[in-house]
């Protein structure tokens, strides 16, 4: 007998729909807006020039010759795609060298290659954990991280946004589970830009016995002297087990990476299902990777490093000055591997603090988050929007993000766009969160 129930019932009047049609009505929807330019400063949107603050381009690598090159070689040497997995017929060279030189950068034993960045999260951890192991993750982790923690059927043990009393709760929790306990969070979150607590995070992990993993998306190409992330920032590289990568931030491609034991890696290469059961990636992709790679660890990438971190700072100082509820400065600890790093900058009392090229202005209010950024749009300037659940009920924000090719007078434009949309909006619709209001 046939089922009565339709598995298509929920894409009608599900909790967004009549929400979505409103926004459409008022044209406030800030999504899949159509790009017609390259990833740069300022892009063609839908016929119009708009100054790109959404963009994780972070290093400004996406128009550069070398990497147009590099994508261009790979190209004609092997073709539009490989037509395979990597274990089978997908394994070409240019993995070969880019595995190598990521575990070098990272200063790791062995790395390996995943298609996308969101397959190197799921098929790590839905390949290292398993039923009866507990993992333990930070509640403003990817999304990616999460998926691979459900694919994985562990126990999952989520501890509030960088909380390090409620996870050492859960790491207590965790003795009394049965198998292995790994803890996963992000070196630098995405829609928050803060960074994780990871020499008291390590402190724990070595205490409880757990091993940690860090998602270096939005760290790598960014943090550190040699810009391999938070965990290098912090002089951490000794004490995390696992780094994961993506190639679609500051290496202006497509694919991940996981860096770490060889014993861990060599197991990943045979056990991995999103490694193994899909194809892989094309040679654009690892050829214009690869050369990103290499501009970043050549002679002058400590000034690309340097050049986007300013002008993180000088997009959070602009919105702070104007009154726009924007995180503080964070505050680092000291220790020699902060001292070296491009982008620190002393605080009134001399502690060293850093800005990620990440930058949330916080609005709290869905629909006002949609109709300022609205506003913004058409002042010429495209932001993204979180709402819940990328953010917490009541936390939504519009995140801005700089690149290295940024040039100062760019970035002024943007802040006269954004003092013009705060007034007129807080005219009509009221006042916005000030600074004093971030959590």
């Amino acid at each position: 007998m046939p089922t009565s129930i339709d598995v298509f019932a929920k894409t009608r009047g599900h909790e967004r729909e009549a929400v979505l049609a409103a926004a459409r009505e008022a044209g406030i929807v800030p999504y899949f807006h159509v790009l017609t330019s390259p990833a740069m400063p300022v892009v063609e949107m839908e016929g119009s020039q708009r100054i790109m603050l959404g963009s994780n381009n972070y290093l400004g690598l996406t128009d550069d010759e070398r990497v147009l090159k590099g994508a261009e070689d790979a190209l004609h040497r092997y073709g539009t795609g490989l037509t395979g997995s990597r274990p089978l017929n997908g394994t070409t060279p240019l993995h070969l060298e880019l595995e190598r030189e990521i575990a070098e950068w990272m200063g790791s034993e062995d790395a390996l290659v995943f298609t996308t960045g969101h397959q190197a999260n799921l098929g790590t951890l839905g390949t290292i954990l398993g039923v009866g192991d507990t993992v333990v993750a930070d509640s403003g982790d990817h999304a990616s991280i999460l998926d691979g923690c459900l694919l994985s059927r562990a126990k999952l043990r989520p501890f509030r946004h960088n909380r390090i009393e409620k996870l050492e709760k859960m790491l207590q929790r965790a003795e009394r589970d049965s198998g292995g306990v790994l803890v996963v969070v992000d070196g630098v979150f995405s829609m928050e830009g803060d960074i994780a607590p990871l020499s008291a995070i390590c402190d724990l992990c070595e205490r409880y016995g757990a091993r940690l993993m860090v998602d270096e998306a939005h760290g790598a190409g960014v943090l550190g002297a040699r810009g391999a992330g938070t965990t290098e920032l912090l002089g951490l590289e000794d004490r995390v087990d696992l780094r994961v990568g993506t190639f679609s931030k500051s290496l202006a491609s497509c694919g991940g990476f996981v860096a770490g034991p060889a014993e861990v890696i060599e197991y990943l290469r045979y056990y991995s299902r999103a490694f193994i059961f899909t194809a892989s990636g094309v040679p654009a992709a690892l050829g214009a990777a690869l050369a990103a790679l290499r501009v970043l660890r050549s002679p002058e990438g400590a000034a690309v490093l340097a050049r986007v971190l300013e002008n993180a700072w000088r997009l959070r100082d602009g919105l702070a000055q104007l009154g726009f509820a924007v995180v503080a400065p964070q505050l680092l600890p000291q220790v020699p591997a902060v001292a070296a790093a491009p982008g620190v900058r002393p605080d009134a009392g001399g502690a060293p603090t850093i800005v990620t090229p990440i930058v949330p202005v916080l609005v709290g209010d869905d629909w006002k988050a949609g109709l300022l950024w609205r506003a913004l749009y058409d002042a010429g300037v495209f932001v993204n929007t979180a709402l819940h659940p990328a953010v917490p009920p009541g936390g939504a924000l519009l995140r801005t993000s700089v690149m290295a090719t940024h040039d100062e007078a760019t970035i002024d434009r943007a802040l006269e766009a954004f003092a013009a949309v705060k007034r007129d909006f807080e005219a009509e619709h009221g006042p916005l969160p000030g600074p004093d209001q971030i959590p």
